[in-house]
Protein backbone atom coordinates (compact mmCIF):
# COMPACT_ATOMS: atom_id res chain seq x y z
CA UNK A 1 0.00 0.00 0.00
CA UNK A 2 1.22 3.53 -0.72
CA UNK A 3 1.93 4.98 2.74
CA UNK A 4 1.59 8.53 1.47
CA UNK A 5 -2.07 8.00 0.58
CA UNK A 6 -3.90 8.82 3.81
CA UNK A 7 -6.95 10.77 2.74
CA UNK A 8 -8.73 10.20 -0.57
CA UNK A 9 -11.76 12.13 -1.83
CA UNK A 10 -13.38 10.89 -5.03
CA UNK A 11 -16.56 11.49 -7.00
CA UNK A 12 -18.20 9.74 -9.93
CA UNK A 13 -21.29 10.63 -12.00
CA UNK A 14 -24.56 8.82 -12.53
CA UNK A 15 -25.86 7.86 -15.95
CA UNK A 16 -28.92 8.21 -18.12
CA UNK A 17 -29.88 6.88 -21.55
CA UNK A 18 -30.32 9.71 -24.02
CA UNK A 19 -31.59 7.56 -26.91
CA UNK A 20 -31.85 3.88 -27.77
CA UNK A 21 -33.69 2.39 -24.78
CA UNK A 22 -35.01 -1.12 -25.54
CA UNK A 23 -33.82 -0.92 -29.15
CA UNK A 24 -30.28 -1.58 -27.86
CA UNK A 25 -31.44 -5.00 -26.62
CA UNK A 26 -32.21 -5.84 -30.26
CA UNK A 27 -28.83 -4.82 -31.68
CA UNK A 28 -29.44 -1.10 -32.22
CA UNK A 29 -27.37 1.92 -31.13
CA UNK A 30 -27.89 3.55 -27.74
CA UNK A 31 -26.34 6.71 -26.34
CA UNK A 32 -25.53 6.59 -22.62
CA UNK A 33 -24.64 9.89 -20.96
CA UNK A 34 -23.08 10.86 -17.65
CA UNK A 35 -25.24 12.82 -15.22
CA UNK A 36 -23.72 15.58 -13.16
CA UNK A 37 -25.47 14.19 -10.11
CA UNK A 38 -22.55 12.58 -8.37
CA UNK A 39 -21.62 10.06 -5.74
CA UNK A 40 -18.86 11.11 -3.33
CA UNK A 41 -16.44 9.01 -1.32
CA UNK A 42 -13.91 9.76 1.35
CA UNK A 43 -11.38 7.14 2.42
CA UNK A 44 -9.15 7.74 5.45
CA UNK A 45 -6.54 5.22 6.52
CA UNK A 46 -6.01 4.75 10.25
CA UNK A 47 -4.42 2.53 12.90
CA UNK A 48 -7.71 1.49 14.49
CA UNK A 49 -7.47 -2.16 13.49
CA UNK A 50 -10.89 -1.84 11.88
CA UNK A 51 -12.53 -1.26 8.52
CA UNK A 52 -15.52 1.07 8.81
CA UNK A 53 -18.04 1.94 6.12
CA UNK A 54 -20.60 4.74 6.44
CA UNK A 55 -23.39 4.94 3.86
CA UNK A 56 -25.76 7.63 5.18
CA UNK A 57 -28.07 7.64 2.12
CA UNK A 58 -29.10 4.07 2.89
CA UNK A 59 -28.68 4.33 6.68
CA UNK A 60 -25.83 1.83 6.86
CA UNK A 61 -22.96 2.21 9.35
CA UNK A 62 -20.78 -0.88 9.91
CA UNK A 63 -17.29 -1.84 11.05
CA UNK A 64 -15.24 -5.05 11.16
CA UNK A 65 -12.08 -6.03 13.03
CA UNK A 66 -9.21 -6.83 10.69
CA UNK A 67 -8.65 -10.08 12.58
CA UNK A 68 -12.05 -11.25 11.34
CA UNK A 69 -11.43 -10.16 7.74
CA UNK A 70 -7.92 -11.64 7.39
CA UNK A 71 -9.13 -15.28 7.10
CA UNK A 72 -11.43 -14.28 4.25
CA UNK A 73 -8.60 -13.29 1.91
CA UNK A 74 -8.84 -15.05 -1.46
CA UNK A 75 -6.58 -18.01 -2.08
CA UNK A 76 -5.38 -16.52 -5.37
CA UNK A 77 -3.65 -13.45 -3.98
CA UNK A 78 -1.99 -12.05 -7.08
CA UNK A 79 -4.54 -10.09 -9.09
CA UNK A 80 -5.04 -6.71 -7.33
CA UNK A 81 -8.71 -7.09 -8.17
CA UNK A 82 -7.91 -7.00 -11.90
CA UNK A 83 -9.78 -10.12 -13.04
CA UNK A 84 -12.69 -10.64 -15.35
CA UNK A 85 -14.63 -13.18 -13.29
CA UNK A 86 -15.73 -13.16 -9.68
CA UNK A 87 -13.83 -15.43 -7.28
CA UNK A 88 -16.36 -18.12 -6.24
CA UNK A 89 -14.35 -19.06 -3.15
CA UNK A 90 -14.29 -15.47 -1.87
CA UNK A 91 -17.98 -15.07 -2.71
CA UNK A 92 -18.81 -18.15 -0.63
CA UNK A 93 -16.70 -16.97 2.32
CA UNK A 94 -18.33 -13.56 2.26
CA UNK A 95 -21.84 -15.02 2.15
CA UNK A 96 -21.04 -17.08 5.23
CA UNK A 97 -19.36 -14.13 6.96
CA UNK A 98 -22.10 -11.58 6.27
CA UNK A 99 -25.10 -13.87 6.28
CA UNK A 100 -26.22 -12.38 2.96
CA UNK A 101 -27.96 -15.05 0.92
CA UNK A 102 -27.26 -15.67 -2.74
CA UNK A 103 -29.80 -13.83 -4.87
CA UNK A 104 -30.40 -11.07 -2.32
CA UNK A 105 -31.43 -7.75 -3.87
CA UNK A 106 -31.49 -5.68 -0.69
CA UNK A 107 -29.72 -2.37 -1.37
CA UNK A 108 -27.83 -2.19 1.93
CA UNK A 109 -26.73 -5.83 1.78
CA UNK A 110 -25.50 -5.62 -1.80
CA UNK A 111 -23.55 -2.40 -1.18
CA UNK A 112 -21.81 -3.91 1.84
CA UNK A 113 -21.11 -7.20 0.05
CA UNK A 114 -19.64 -5.41 -2.98
CA UNK A 115 -17.46 -3.19 -0.79
CA UNK A 116 -16.03 -6.12 1.19
CA UNK A 117 -15.37 -8.12 -1.97
CA UNK A 118 -13.51 -5.24 -3.63
CA UNK A 119 -11.57 -4.43 -0.44
CA UNK A 120 -10.37 -8.02 0.03
CA UNK A 121 -9.57 -8.40 -3.69
CA UNK A 122 -7.50 -5.23 -3.89
CA UNK A 123 -5.52 -5.84 -0.70
CA UNK A 124 -5.12 -9.59 -1.21
CA UNK A 125 -1.32 -9.26 -1.67
CA UNK A 126 -0.82 -6.90 1.29
CA UNK A 127 0.96 -8.55 4.23
CA UNK A 128 -1.43 -6.77 6.58
CA UNK A 129 -4.90 -5.51 5.76
CA UNK A 130 -5.12 -1.73 6.15
CA UNK A 131 -7.42 -0.03 8.64
CA UNK A 132 -9.66 2.57 7.09
CA UNK A 133 -12.89 4.49 7.30
CA UNK A 134 -14.88 4.89 4.09
CA UNK A 135 -17.82 7.29 3.82
CA UNK A 136 -19.97 7.35 0.68
CA UNK A 137 -22.87 9.69 0.00
CA UNK A 138 -24.73 10.57 -3.16
CA UNK A 139 -26.94 13.03 -4.98
CA UNK A 140 -28.38 10.11 -6.95
CA UNK A 141 -31.59 8.36 -5.86
CA UNK A 142 -31.24 4.60 -5.53
CA UNK A 143 -33.27 2.21 -7.65
CA UNK A 144 -34.19 4.85 -10.23
CA UNK A 145 -32.13 3.50 -13.13
CA UNK A 146 -29.62 6.35 -12.86
CA UNK A 147 -26.49 4.29 -12.21
CA UNK A 148 -26.25 4.86 -8.46
CA UNK A 149 -24.75 1.41 -7.82
CA UNK A 150 -22.21 1.87 -10.63
CA UNK A 151 -21.14 5.27 -9.28
CA UNK A 152 -20.72 3.65 -5.85
CA UNK A 153 -18.59 0.83 -7.29
CA UNK A 154 -16.47 3.20 -9.37
CA UNK A 155 -15.76 5.42 -6.36
CA UNK A 156 -14.87 2.42 -4.19
CA UNK A 157 -12.68 0.88 -6.90
CA UNK A 158 -10.75 4.11 -7.54
CA UNK A 159 -10.26 4.79 -3.82
CA UNK A 160 -9.04 1.28 -3.00
CA UNK A 161 -6.73 1.01 -6.01
CA UNK A 162 -5.26 4.44 -5.29
CA UNK A 163 -4.74 3.62 -1.61
CA UNK A 164 -3.15 0.27 -2.46
CA UNK A 165 -0.85 1.91 -5.04
CA UNK A 166 -2.07 -0.03 -8.08
CA UNK A 167 -3.00 3.30 -9.63
CA UNK A 168 -1.33 6.62 -8.92
CA UNK A 169 -2.35 9.31 -6.47
CA UNK A 170 -2.11 12.44 -8.63
CA UNK A 171 -1.00 15.60 -6.87
CA UNK A 172 -3.82 18.12 -6.68
CA UNK A 173 -3.89 21.70 -5.55
CA UNK A 174 -6.41 23.01 -3.03
CA UNK A 175 -9.87 23.46 -4.56
CA UNK A 176 -8.83 21.38 -7.56
CA UNK A 177 -9.45 18.00 -9.20
CA UNK A 178 -7.39 15.41 -11.04
CA UNK A 179 -7.98 12.33 -13.18
CA UNK A 180 -6.01 9.20 -13.88
CA UNK A 181 -4.42 7.92 -17.10
CA UNK A 182 -6.42 5.90 -19.62
CA UNK A 183 -4.71 2.70 -18.48
CA UNK A 184 -5.47 3.41 -14.83
CA UNK A 185 -9.09 4.28 -15.59
CA UNK A 186 -9.44 0.93 -17.34
CA UNK A 187 -8.32 -0.80 -14.13
CA UNK A 188 -10.90 1.20 -12.19
CA UNK A 189 -13.58 0.26 -14.72
CA UNK A 190 -12.71 -3.45 -14.58
CA UNK A 191 -12.80 -3.56 -10.78
CA UNK A 192 -16.02 -1.54 -10.63
CA UNK A 193 -17.58 -4.01 -13.07
CA UNK A 194 -16.91 -6.79 -10.54
CA UNK A 195 -18.86 -4.81 -7.97
CA UNK A 196 -21.70 -4.34 -10.47
CA UNK A 197 -21.76 -8.11 -11.09
CA UNK A 198 -22.18 -8.69 -7.36
CA UNK A 199 -25.04 -6.20 -7.17
CA UNK A 200 -26.85 -6.95 -10.44
CA UNK A 201 -25.74 -10.42 -11.50
CA UNK A 202 -25.31 -9.92 -15.24
CA UNK A 203 -24.92 -6.20 -16.01
CA UNK A 204 -23.99 -4.86 -19.44
CA UNK A 205 -21.06 -2.82 -18.13
CA UNK A 206 -22.50 0.40 -19.57
CA UNK A 207 -23.25 2.02 -16.21
CA UNK A 208 -19.77 1.59 -14.73
CA UNK A 209 -18.15 2.59 -18.03
CA UNK A 210 -20.12 5.86 -18.16
CA UNK A 211 -19.32 6.57 -14.51
CA UNK A 212 -15.62 5.89 -15.09
CA UNK A 213 -15.11 7.74 -18.36
CA UNK A 214 -17.87 10.35 -18.21
CA UNK A 215 -19.16 12.16 -21.28
CA UNK A 216 -21.26 10.19 -23.76
CA UNK A 217 -20.80 6.55 -24.76
CA UNK A 218 -22.08 4.90 -27.92
CA UNK A 219 -23.22 1.35 -27.14
CA UNK A 220 -23.83 -1.09 -29.99
CA UNK A 221 -23.79 -4.89 -30.04
CA UNK A 222 -21.82 -5.09 -26.80
CA UNK A 223 -19.19 -2.57 -27.90
CA UNK A 224 -18.79 0.74 -26.05
CA UNK A 225 -17.20 3.72 -27.79
CA UNK A 226 -16.72 7.04 -25.98
CA UNK A 227 -17.55 10.05 -28.15
CA UNK A 228 -14.34 12.03 -28.46
CA UNK A 229 -15.80 15.51 -28.02
CA UNK A 230 -19.18 16.18 -26.49
CA UNK A 231 -21.07 19.29 -25.43
CA UNK A 232 -22.38 19.63 -21.91
CA UNK A 233 -26.17 19.92 -22.09
CA UNK A 234 -28.43 21.28 -19.37
CA UNK A 235 -31.36 19.08 -18.48
CA UNK A 236 -34.14 18.71 -15.99
CA UNK A 237 -34.18 15.20 -14.56
CA UNK A 238 -37.51 14.03 -13.16
CA UNK A 239 -38.26 10.95 -11.09
CA UNK A 240 -41.94 10.03 -11.30
CA UNK A 241 -41.33 7.62 -8.40
CA UNK A 242 -43.49 5.04 -10.16
CA UNK A 243 -41.87 1.62 -9.61
CA UNK A 244 -41.31 -0.63 -12.58
CA UNK A 245 -39.71 -3.93 -13.51
CA UNK A 246 -37.06 -3.64 -16.22
CA UNK A 247 -37.24 -7.40 -16.83
CA UNK A 248 -41.01 -7.28 -17.40
CA UNK A 249 -40.79 -4.26 -19.71
CA UNK A 250 -38.01 -5.79 -21.81
CA UNK A 251 -40.01 -9.01 -22.12
CA UNK A 252 -43.09 -7.03 -23.16
CA UNK A 253 -41.22 -5.31 -25.98
CA UNK A 254 -39.90 -8.66 -27.19
CA UNK A 255 -43.41 -10.14 -27.19
CA UNK A 256 -44.74 -7.19 -29.16
CA UNK A 257 -41.95 -7.53 -31.75
CA UNK A 258 -42.73 -11.23 -32.14
CA UNK A 259 -46.44 -10.48 -32.50
CA UNK A 260 -46.12 -7.55 -34.92
CA UNK A 261 -42.68 -7.84 -36.55
CA UNK A 262 -43.49 -5.82 -39.67
CA UNK A 263 -44.68 -2.94 -37.48
CA UNK A 264 -42.16 -3.01 -34.63
CA UNK A 265 -38.94 -3.77 -36.51
CA UNK A 266 -39.20 -0.51 -38.50
CA UNK A 267 -39.77 1.29 -35.17
CA UNK A 268 -36.51 -0.17 -33.86
CA UNK A 269 -34.76 0.91 -37.06
CA UNK A 270 -36.13 4.41 -36.58
CA UNK A 271 -34.91 4.56 -32.98
CA UNK A 272 -31.49 3.48 -34.25
CA UNK A 273 -31.57 6.33 -36.77
CA UNK A 274 -32.55 8.76 -33.99
CA UNK A 275 -29.51 7.70 -31.92
CA UNK A 276 -27.16 8.03 -34.89
CA UNK A 277 -28.57 11.43 -35.89
CA UNK A 278 -28.29 12.67 -32.31
CA UNK A 279 -24.66 11.51 -32.22
CA UNK A 280 -24.01 13.47 -35.41
CA UNK A 281 -25.63 16.63 -34.01
CA UNK A 282 -23.71 16.39 -30.71
CA UNK A 283 -20.42 16.01 -32.56
CA UNK A 284 -21.25 19.09 -34.63
CA UNK A 285 -22.15 21.07 -31.48
CA UNK A 286 -18.84 20.11 -29.85
CA UNK A 287 -16.83 21.08 -32.92
CA UNK A 288 -18.67 24.26 -33.85
CA UNK A 289 -20.66 26.71 -31.79
CA UNK A 290 -24.03 25.31 -30.75
CA UNK A 291 -26.90 27.03 -32.52
CA UNK A 292 -30.63 27.34 -32.01
CA UNK A 293 -31.06 24.96 -34.94
CA UNK A 294 -29.01 22.31 -33.14
CA UNK A 295 -31.31 22.53 -30.13
CA UNK A 296 -34.41 22.46 -32.31
CA UNK A 297 -33.25 19.21 -33.90
CA UNK A 298 -32.42 17.69 -30.52
CA UNK A 299 -35.91 18.59 -29.31
CA UNK A 300 -37.51 16.99 -32.37
CA UNK A 301 -35.50 13.80 -31.83
CA UNK A 302 -36.64 13.69 -28.20
CA UNK A 303 -40.28 13.92 -29.29
CA UNK A 304 -39.85 11.28 -32.01
CA UNK A 305 -38.13 8.83 -29.67
CA UNK A 306 -40.74 9.28 -26.95
CA UNK A 307 -43.50 8.45 -29.44
CA UNK A 308 -41.57 5.35 -30.52
CA UNK A 309 -41.19 4.23 -26.91
CA UNK A 310 -44.93 4.59 -26.42
CA UNK A 311 -45.49 2.44 -29.51
CA UNK A 312 -43.22 -0.21 -27.95
CA UNK A 313 -45.47 -0.20 -24.90
CA UNK A 314 -43.02 1.15 -22.33
CA UNK A 315 -44.71 4.50 -21.74
CA UNK A 316 -46.77 5.27 -18.66
CA UNK A 317 -49.41 7.86 -17.66
CA UNK A 318 -46.89 9.43 -15.26
CA UNK A 319 -44.50 9.99 -18.16
CA UNK A 320 -47.31 11.40 -20.29
CA UNK A 321 -47.93 13.92 -17.50
CA UNK A 322 -44.23 14.85 -17.53
CA UNK A 323 -44.23 15.38 -21.30
CA UNK A 324 -47.42 17.48 -21.26
CA UNK A 325 -46.35 19.60 -18.30
CA UNK A 326 -42.97 20.44 -19.78
CA UNK A 327 -44.33 21.02 -23.29
CA UNK A 328 -46.76 23.56 -21.81
CA UNK A 329 -43.62 25.51 -20.83
CA UNK A 330 -42.03 25.06 -24.26
CA UNK A 331 -39.76 22.20 -23.14
CA UNK A 332 -39.34 18.71 -24.59
CA UNK A 333 -39.10 15.48 -22.55
CA UNK A 334 -38.73 11.73 -22.92
CA UNK A 335 -38.37 8.77 -20.62
CA UNK A 336 -34.88 7.52 -19.84
CA UNK A 337 -34.13 3.90 -19.07
CA UNK A 338 -36.66 1.11 -18.92
CA UNK A 339 -39.78 3.31 -18.89
CA UNK A 340 -43.06 2.20 -17.34
CA UNK A 341 -42.64 5.06 -14.87
CA UNK A 342 -39.19 5.75 -13.49
CA UNK A 343 -37.34 8.82 -14.75
CA UNK A 344 -37.52 11.25 -17.63
CA UNK A 345 -35.21 13.93 -19.00
CA UNK A 346 -36.13 17.38 -20.28
CA UNK A 347 -33.74 19.35 -22.50
CA UNK A 348 -32.99 22.92 -21.40
CA UNK A 349 -31.65 25.40 -23.92
CA UNK A 350 -28.86 27.76 -22.81
CA UNK A 351 -31.28 30.68 -22.91
CA UNK A 352 -34.04 28.92 -20.94
CA UNK A 353 -35.00 31.37 -18.22
CA UNK A 354 -34.63 30.26 -14.61
CA UNK A 355 -38.21 31.37 -13.96
CA UNK A 356 -39.44 28.91 -16.60
CA UNK A 357 -37.40 26.13 -14.99
CA UNK A 358 -38.67 27.01 -11.53
CA UNK A 359 -42.29 27.11 -12.73
CA UNK A 360 -41.89 23.77 -14.52
CA UNK A 361 -40.47 22.15 -11.40
CA UNK A 362 -43.31 23.48 -9.31
CA UNK A 363 -45.79 22.07 -11.85
CA UNK A 364 -44.13 18.65 -11.59
CA UNK A 365 -43.78 18.84 -7.84
CA UNK A 366 -47.58 19.14 -7.69
CA UNK A 367 -47.67 15.55 -8.99
CA UNK A 368 -45.25 14.47 -6.22
CA UNK A 369 -42.39 14.08 -8.70
CA UNK A 370 -38.76 14.71 -7.74
CA UNK A 371 -36.75 17.07 -9.96
CA UNK A 372 -33.12 18.02 -10.37
CA UNK A 373 -31.68 20.69 -12.62
CA UNK A 374 -28.39 19.21 -13.78
CA UNK A 375 -26.37 18.48 -16.92
CA UNK A 376 -25.26 15.56 -19.07
CA UNK A 377 -21.80 14.99 -20.48
CA UNK A 378 -20.17 15.51 -17.06
CA UNK A 379 -16.61 14.34 -16.27
CA UNK A 380 -16.11 10.77 -15.12
CA UNK A 381 -14.50 9.65 -11.88
CA UNK A 382 -12.34 12.36 -10.32
CA UNK A 383 -9.95 12.82 -7.42
CA UNK A 384 -10.61 15.91 -5.31
CA UNK A 385 -8.91 18.04 -2.74
CA UNK A 386 -10.69 17.60 0.60
CA UNK A 387 -10.78 21.38 0.92
CA UNK A 388 -12.89 21.55 -2.23
CA UNK A 389 -16.20 20.93 -0.50
CA UNK A 390 -17.93 24.03 0.75
CA UNK A 391 -19.24 24.20 4.30
CA UNK A 392 -23.03 24.71 4.46
CA UNK A 393 -24.53 27.28 6.75
CA UNK A 394 -24.25 25.92 10.31
CA UNK A 395 -27.27 27.84 11.57
CA UNK A 396 -29.47 25.51 9.49
CA UNK A 397 -28.44 22.52 11.59
CA UNK A 398 -30.63 21.27 14.42
CA UNK A 399 -29.12 21.86 17.85
CA UNK A 400 -28.85 18.10 18.35
CA UNK A 401 -25.96 17.97 15.86
CA UNK A 402 -22.61 18.52 17.54
CA UNK A 403 -20.04 20.18 15.26
CA UNK A 404 -17.03 19.80 17.51
CA UNK A 405 -14.21 17.82 15.90
CA UNK A 406 -16.31 17.38 12.76
CA UNK A 407 -14.42 18.07 9.52
CA UNK A 408 -15.93 19.51 6.38
CA UNK A 409 -16.79 16.30 4.63
CA UNK A 410 -18.39 14.71 7.69
CA UNK A 411 -20.38 17.93 8.11
CA UNK A 412 -21.55 17.71 4.51
CA UNK A 413 -22.62 14.08 4.88
CA UNK A 414 -24.92 14.98 7.78
CA UNK A 415 -26.16 18.12 6.09
CA UNK A 416 -27.08 16.55 2.78
CA UNK A 417 -28.57 13.41 4.28
CA UNK A 418 -30.71 15.05 6.95
CA UNK A 419 -31.35 18.59 5.76
CA UNK A 420 -31.74 18.52 1.98
CA UNK A 421 -35.49 18.83 2.50
CA UNK A 422 -34.87 22.39 3.73
CA UNK A 423 -33.66 23.42 0.28
CA UNK A 424 -35.97 24.37 -2.61
CA UNK A 425 -36.46 21.45 -4.96
CA UNK A 426 -34.91 23.41 -7.83
CA UNK A 427 -31.60 23.95 -6.07
CA UNK A 428 -28.90 21.83 -4.55
CA UNK A 429 -25.54 22.67 -2.96
CA UNK A 430 -22.89 23.61 -5.50
CA UNK A 431 -19.99 21.37 -4.64
CA UNK A 432 -17.52 21.76 -7.46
Amino acid sequence: MNEKTRDVVISAPGKAILHGEHAVVHGKVALAVSLNLRTFLRLQTSSSGKVCINLPNIHTFLSWDLTLLQPLLPENRGNDGNVQELDPSLMKKLREFTGIAEGSTDTQSMAVFAFLYLYLSVFAKSPVLPSMTVAVWSELPTGAGLGSSAAFCVCVAAALLSTQGTISSPQILENSTARWSVEELELVNQLAFQGEKIIHGNPSGVDNAVSTWGGILRYHAGKMTPLERVPVLRILLTNTKVPRSTKTLVAGVKDKINKFPTILIPVLESVDAVSCKCEEILADMATCSATAEHYSMLEELIDINQHHLNVMGVGHPSLDVLCRATLARGLHSKLTGAGGGGCGITLLRPETDCCVIHSTIQDLKAFSYECWETSIGAPGVQLHSSAFIRRPYPEQLPKSFCLYSMDLLEFYVIYWTHLKHLLPVYSRPVLF
